[in-house]
């Protein structure tokens, strides 16, 4: 049983994929500074209080397991509070991961598994976006992404440290077992926000940008189970630890639904109607992200499961029995 550390594994999708890793026999060990994670969503797994970022922190929990392989979660992710504040973006999602691999280097670890982003394109040149799809981040979050994936480059080229990118289109949807689910405070991942807004937590759901040059004048966004991406983790692991060679792959669904189409769609399933404003886009928003995910198929043998509907049907069940 071959030991894996998942940082921020007791986050949103670090939690969900270690379940996934517990499942495929591999035996996850979570380090999580609770800063934005929760204790119970690491329930059952061997859980290390702490910040990747505090050398110290890092160096005790590398020496106390031996790790085949590291998995990270722990980045800043909203993209309107890294336009506005990008110095925390840097630090942590860029420069807290550079001391990380440099940790690995030093320990002789030689495969990691990175949550990459989207954001690291920019505005589309095509319907679907492909893993070689120009590079040109419109936000500091997406900018900090991209630093990391040239970082992971460069360290394969010199020190052989072998990654999988995985690059999320829009995580959504909770696990099914009601255990674990979406939690964030503030919540800002619009299928959990329309969710919290038909159970009556949020006053009001507002549309940002209704000018975009799309059937309804709203973004278009690529939506993703959680449970698929943490699956896709899984898949990738196994392909870093048995065929090293590092690999990035574009991880959603394939399938395109405007901001407008989730509000009704959210409403349908929940049978709850609520108040819906508009207001002028906001900073760093591209029209439209779409994944073209055949190579994650065809390398992983990865096929997302769950639609739209399924999606929004799981946020719900997890929001109305949560457990923290």
């Amino acid at each position: 049983m071959e030991n894996i550390l998942v940082i921020g594994g007791a986050g949103y999708i670090g939690s969900h994929t270690a379940r996934q890793l517990a499942a495929a026999g591999y035996r996850p060990v979570i380090l999580d500074n609770l800063s934005k994670g929760h204790r119970q969503a690491a329930a059952g797994f061997d859980f290390e209080l702490g910040d990747f970022t505090d050398k110290a922190c890092l160096e005790r929990v590398l020496q106390k397991y031996n790790f085949a392989a590291v998995m990270h979660f722990a980045a800043c992710t909203e993209v309107d509070r890294s336009v506005k504040d990008p110095a925390v973006f840097y630090q942590n999602n860029t420069a807290g991961v550079l001391a990380l691999l440099n940790a690995l280097t030093a320990h002789t670890i030689k495969r990691f598994v990175f949550s990459s982003s989207a954001a690291i394109f920019g505005e589309p040149k095509t319907d679907l976006i492909n893993e070689n799809h120009p590079k040109s981040p419109i936000n500091p979050y997406g900018h900090s992404k991209l630093m990391v994936e040239q970082m992971l480059s460069d360290f394969d080229t010199a020190y052989g440290l072998k990654y999988a990118a995985l690059r999320y289109f829009n995580a959504s949807g909770s696990d099914e077992s009601g255990e674990i689910g979406e939690s964030h405070s503030p919540e800002t991942h619009l299928i959990a926000r329309l969710i919290q807004t038909a159970a009556g937590k949020q006053k009001g759901f507002t549309i940002f940008g209704t000018d975009y040059p799309t059937s309804d004048g709203t973004c278009i966004r690529d939506f993703v189970h959680v449970n698929d991406l943490a699956r896709a983790h899984v898949l990738a692991l196994g392909k870093l630890l048995n065929e090293p060679a590092s690999l990035c792959f574009n991880l959603g669904s394939g399938t395109g639904h405007s901001v407008a189409e989730v509000v009704e769609t959210v409403k349908k399933v929940t049978g709850r109607n609520f108040d819906v404003q508009t207001a002028p886009r906001r900073a760093g928003d591209p029209a439209r992200l779409v994944a073209d995910n055949t190579k994650a198929r065809k390398v992983l043998g990865w096929q997302p499961t769950y639609d739209l509907t399924r999606i929004i049907q799981t946020a719900w069940q997890w929001e109305t029995h949560r457990k923290y």
